[in-house]
């Protein structure tokens, strides 16, 4: 949907280039007219038409730009460590972790995973990551990249408290 905004905004501004052109070229028309003498065989009249398609093909080059970004541009999700984006929920079809589908999801980790997984359950869902680390033994590289993993299974949650992270299960087994 912003690829069709910017679109617009691009097809604006070369509509708007336009028209700038269209009133420069009039002036300079005009102002030719009135100083050369020479008629239709002055140099100035070859400078004003080479002017003129230079201005022609860029803004219709600027024009192709909006229309491709209107009718063609698609959309791209990027997803960072630093921002969550929110889907519809139509869209992001979880997994609810019941006490009956504990163990299949346990299954779909590795081992590492599984531990740092197994250390958050332990603390009964809700753990600091400084002390997961502790815990686990791991460095805070290490730790943080498991992390990135689980989260994106959607199987926890971090929350910014101070100088570290909550970590929080987001289904309780």
């Amino acid at each position: 949907m912003k690829n069709r905004i910017v679109g617009f905004l691009v097809i604006g501004i070369a509509l708007l280039i336009g028209i700038i052109i269209w009133i420069f070229n009039s002036a300079l028309t005009t102002i030719v007219e009135t100083s050369c003498s020479e008629g239709s065989t002055c140099p100035m009249w070859r400078t004003i038409e080479t002017q003129n398609y230079i201005s022609i093909v860029l803004m219709a080059f600027i024009l192709a730009i909006g229309l491709y970004l209107v009718f063609f541009g698609k959309e791209e999700v990027i997803i960072t460590k630093f921002k969550t984006i929110k889907a519809p929920a139509q869209q992001v079809q979880q997994k609810k972790i019941t006490a009956e589908n504990f163990r299949e999801v346990l299954g779909t980790l590795d081992s590492e995973e599984k531990d740092v997984f197994e250390k958050i359950i332990a603390s009964e869902g809700t753990i600091f990551q400084s002390d997961l680390v502790e815990k686990t033994g791991l460095n805070k590289v290490k730790v943080t990249r498991l992390l990135d993993k689980l989260e994106g299974k959607a199987l926890i949650e971090r929350r910014r408290r101070g100088m570290t992270n909550v970590i929080i299960l987001k289904h309780q087994p």
